[in-house]
């Protein structure tokens, strides 16, 4: 390489250097770089004096960006007073921004006590001891007290040994276990002169010797300058704070009893027009889902639904359906009531599971409940307003009850007719129930319910509360109660939950039997006899409390059955048999019947069957696994035996 070119390539790396802000050591490997390349005389000469040229410009530019630093640095704090919101974030951005200018280990901020008499750490950064961060001084102790009671900065290279302070155990002690060795202060003065006041002290120290420049000490001395306006500014600031902060909650007050006082008028008008323009209760629930923004249920006494889940703007919803998400088992009814009988007894609406439930009452009569979802924060004028729309639900539930109160005397007239002469005007009862919006041509189930005779008399009011809100009928005959529910379950689905939720309602087991579907005034009438040789059965079988068929009774139900279905009882219980007999080609069939002919017998059924009697066990055990291990227990055996019987006439 050319020899102005070498020279000129070093000149170069060092005007690099300077451009990276690269340290110190970077700059003297440059001559040796050009030394070791073979640069020698003037021109190495010439090289290693720009290298210092350049470690000055060097120093320079640093000094200019510590200076830089440190006009940012006030700025900033400027900028935080003149945005003053928290006075300890400010004095903990002062303490910091100290101790990142100063370079130093640690940097903290001592204020007076005016009530103890005593200065205390106020904040410290970089600290890790707990006894330095809890020391208090008296006036005049240690570097500190001296700086608040001459009102002028002090320095020390190492405190522990300086002789100009009043040492104190506590201090000393403080200072030893964090470490501090050099320390500087300046006060934090209010006003210049002498009538200036020391509010406080701000400090930076290292845990090293260390001397501090004058520089240090005038840029310590600004902080503390910005510290003292913050605290200044803040105290001044501490009574208009405190009126703005008043006079917020006021207006915050008058604004929530403004906004109840609206919300409470807009509520009453929207019930008080629903309630005038004969709505219903499923029309005050979307009422009161749609002014709380959530989910609105209203349920019976008894735990169950009597609408679906309304719907407001806030609310959770449903995917596919209207019907209640929760309270419809046997456990969660029962758990609502609770929750509604806690409404009760403290007049308020109570949280349940994430809900909100009121009670629904006429005097202290329990009509029902509203839950509420989607609101787990209900406030206290929205809570107000959801106990409130109880009261309109309750005079709703009261007419609506009269109401379907006296049209079930009315129809219950129609179906005591239809039950003691249903031949004698067919046409005439058909007409009674269209005018009475039963349609008897139409199919319907029919249930048989009883109880107790000591709670008999609660059984058909709680009838009329199990089909309240549908197309349901009921009546009390011959000491039991006939409903017929607008329902499309099967018989013994509709008797069983039937059974449950009267028995829940009465307090006490409720037996119920269901048949039909029948349509027409003979058919409902067998209908109802059928089911009320059904109950005789359910009663007479230990079955109290619980709901069933004909066709869930076995060889009972062809007895007590109207059609006598002889040939679906033959199916049910031989069925499986037969079909295995048809597909392998055996004789299980026969088998069962000649073991049950010879009195369960294997060696007589062997000779009737004119086999081996291991072929007979091995044919029992095949029926075992068809039919189950108990297939000869004694009621199984008998309704197989029966069915075997049945079969054998129908063949005949």
């Amino acid at each position: 390489m050319p020899k102005n070119t070498s020279v000129a390539a070093h000149l170069r790396r060092l005007l690099d250097l300077l451009a990276s802000g690269a340290p110190a050591e970077d700059f003297g490997a440059v001559a040796t770089e050009a030394r070791r390349g073979g640069v020698g005389g003037d021109d190495l000469a010439e090289i290693e004096q720009a290298t210092q040229a350049a470690l000055r410009v060097r120093g320079a530019l640093r000094q200019h960006q510590r200076r830089e630093a440190e006009l940012t640095a006030l700025f900033d704090t400027a900028g935080d007073l003149a945005a003053l919101r928290d006075l300890d974030a400010v004095l903990r951005s002062i303490v910091r921004r100290a101790r990142m200018l100063l370079g130093t280990d640690t940097a903290y901020l001592t204020l007076p006590d005016e009530e103890a008499g005593d200065t205390f750490m106020r904040v410290t950064d970089g600290s890790v001891s707990e006894l330095f961060q809890n020391l208090r001084l008296q006036l005049g102790e240690g570097l500190g007290g001296l700086v608040a009671q001459t009102a002028r900065p002090y320095a020390t290279p190492d405190y522990r040994t300086d002789e100009r302070f009043h040492h104190t155990h506590s201090i000393d002690a403080g200072v030893l276990d964090e470490g501090l060795v050099a320390i500087l202060g300046v006060p934090l003065l209010l006003g210049s002169g002498s009538g200036g006041k020391v509010i406080g002290a701000l400090f930076a120290a290292d845990r090293t010797p260390r001397t501090f420049s004058p520089d240090e000490v005038a840029l310590l001395c600004s902080l503390a300058n910005h510290a003292a306006i913050a605290i200044d500014t803040a105290k001044a600031m501490t009574d208009a704070r405190v009126a703005l902060a008043e006079l917020a909650e006021a207006n915050a007050v008058i604004r929530e009893r403004s906004a109840a006082m609206q919300r409470a008028e807009e509520s009453h008008d929207r019930l008080s027009d629903l309630v005038l323009r004969g709505g219903d209760v499923a029309d005050v629930a979307a009422a009161v889902a749609d002014l709380l923004e959530g989910d609105v249920t209203v349920f019976d006494a008894g735990g169950w639904p009597l609408t679906p889940t309304a719907h407001g703007a806030g609310g959770a919803g449903t995917s596919g359906t209207d019907e209640p998400k929760s309270f419809v088992g046997t456990d969660d009814a029962a758990a609502l009531v609770r929750a509604a009988e806690e409404s009760r007894a403290t007049a308020h609406a109570v949280v349940h599971d994430g809900r909100w439930v009121c009670a629904v009452l006429a005097g202290q009569e329990m009509l029902g409940s509203l839950v509420l979802s989607g609101r787990p924060d209900l406030d206290g004028p929205d809570r107000r307003l959801f106990e409130r729309s109880s009261v309109v639900t309750s005079l709703l539930l009261l007419l609506r009850r009269s109401v379907a109160e006296a049209e079930n005397r009315v129809r219950g007239d129609l179906i005591t007719d239809l039950l003691t002469a249903p031949d004698r005007d067919p046409a005439g009862l058909v007409a009674r129930g269209r005018n009475l919006g039963i349609d008897l041509n139409r199919p319907h189930l029919v249930l048989v319910a009883s109880t107790d005779a000591d709670v008999r008399d609660r059984l058909a009011g709680a009838a009329v509360q199990y089909l309240f809100g549908g197309d349901g009928v009921s009546a009390e005959h011959a000491g039991t109660v006939m409903l017929v529910p607008d329902s499309g379950a099967t018989p013994g689905d509709a008797a069983g939950a039937a059974a449950e939720q009267l028995t829940h309602l009465v307090g006490a087991p409720v037996t119920v039997a269901g048949a039909g579907p029948a349509a027409g005034p003979r058919a409902l009438a067998d209908a109802h006899a059928e089911a009320t040789r059904c109950l005789q059965a359910l009663t007479v079988l230990g079955r109290r409390g619980a709901g069933g068929s004909a066709g869930e009774l076995g060889f009972l139900g062809v007895l007590l059955g109207e059609d006598h279905d002889v040939e679906g009882f033959v199916t049910a219980t031989l069925g499986p048999l037969l079909e295995y007999d048809d597909r392998r080609g055996t004789q299980l069939v026969r088998t069962l019947a000649a073991y049950f002919g010879c009195g369960g017998s294997l060696t007589r059924a062997k000779e009737e069957l004119h086999v081996h009697i291991n072929t007979v066990v091995q044919r029992l055990d095949r029926i075992q696994a068809i039919l189950g291990p108990d297939w000869n227990s004694p009621e199984n055996a008998l309704e197989l035996q029966l069915a075997l019987r049945l079969r054998l006439l129908s063949l005949s």
